[in-house]
């Protein structure tokens, strides 16, 4: 009963005052899938923090992360790169993510365990 007098009512509104083309204009609607702004401000805060433990990085840790995770440079190729074998640029790449987790929970961005 209750919700056919409020279907009724949003009804009879709509057919008096209907909604004008500005006021249905998709633009004006959030985004959904957009970041709130305090999840912005988070997630400006743990790349600070990653910059920051990539920087903490031994140099040659450093070179293998960046390598790898962000450029996406093939393990082998960057084995031949470094003059090095797979073995090396793992353990390296092993003990940077091990570095890059400590540092993250120490600043407070804790990171999953997983590989």
């Amino acid at each position: 009963m209750v919700f056919d007098v409020c279907g009724k009512i949003a009804g009879h509104a709509w057919r008096r005052q209907p909604p004008g083309p500005a006021e249905l204009a998709f633009e004006q609607f959030p985004d959904p899938l957009s970041p709130k702004p305090g999840e912005r401000a988070e997630r400006r805060e743990q790349l600070d923090a990653l910059s920051v433990a990539i920087g903490e990085l031994t140099e040659r840790q450093r070179e293998v992360f960046v390598a790898i995770a962000l450029n996406e440079i093939p393990i082998d190729v960057l084995a031949v790169q470094l003059a090095t074998n797979r073995n090396a640029i793992y353990k390296n790449l092993f003990d940077a993510r091990r570095n890059l987790r400590a540092r993250m929970a120490a600043a407070g961005h804790p990171v999953g365990e997983e590989d």
